[in-house]
């Protein structure tokens, strides 16, 4: 049984150490910059970056009217947020500056336009989770924020 215990223990210590963590810090930031970037593709018109479609300029007017933002600036935040924020999580740059900004936006998405505890519960808090960790904890070692860490430590020495 203690030989047992004791692969358990090197098992989540492997698991727990710099290396576990920055794996599961590197899907976390895909995951999340993959919720959003498939919503900015659905604002743009294909084969472009960024022209907005008219179907987006719509909801904005109309499904989305209660967001306390003008509906065409409000259109254009939400399509440059979702196309920036989820590349500098990908490459891990500014990691916790872009996990907030998402974070930021997934709040307002659910207290101004889909504000039932459905969307609470069903989607809206896992997003939530996802940007608190990337907050809390940083990008981890397979990211631009950990070499410039690096980088500025070394010249800093």
């Amino acid at each position: 049984m203690s030989g047992l215990i004791s692969q358990w223990n090197r098992l989540t210590g492997l698991l727990s150490g710099k290396v576990g963590e920055s794996i599961a810090l590197l899907i976390t930031r895909f995951a999340l910059a993959g919720v959003f970037w498939r919503s900015y593709k659905t604002k743009v018109e294909e084969g472009s970056w960024f022209d907005i479609t008219d179907t987006t300029y719509f909801l904005f007017q109309e499904e989305y009217s209660g967001v306390p933002l003008p509906s065409d600036f409000a259109a254009h935040m939400a399509t440059y947020s979702e196309f920036l924020f989820p590349i500098l999580l990908v490459f891990g740059l500014f990691t916790r500056f872009a996990g907030a900004a998402l974070l930021g936006m997934t709040l307002v998405i659910q207290f101004f336009v889909y504000s039932t505890a459905d969307h609470w519960w069903g989607v809206h808090i896992i997003w939530v989770a996802m940007a608190a960790i990337l907050i809390s904890r940083g990008p981890g070692l397979i990211s631009l924020d950990a070499l410039l860490g690096r980088a500025t430590a070394a010249k800093a020495a």
